[in-house]
């Protein structure tokens, strides 16, 4: 998968957990001052992609991430790393 395919998953995936437009889904996007994610929302979030895209996401690395960006950053390293294999 390549960056734009990746964010659009996200973007999916957000839109349907989030209940936002397409269009704030953006890889400036902060999930909680932007998007207006709960907690609650993050955790539904993160299952989601793992079980769409059929990665587990490191628990340590999940705190870090704030913006859309960095999630498909994460979601781009981790399918690197197991094309590597």
């Amino acid at each position: 998968m390549d960056r734009a395919e990746v964010l659009a998953e996200v973007r999916a995936v957000a839109v349907e957990i989030l209940d936002v437009a397409p269009e704030a889904v953006s890889p400036g996007a902060r999930f909680r001052e932007d998007l207006d994610a709960s907690s609650l929302d993050m955790i539904e979030l993160v299952m989601a992609l793992e079980d769409r895209l059929g990665r587990r996401f490191p628990q340590d690395e999940l705190a870090s991430i704030t913006t859309v960006g960095q999630a498909v950053d994460l979601i781009l390293e981790l399918n690197s790393m197991f094309d590597e294999r």
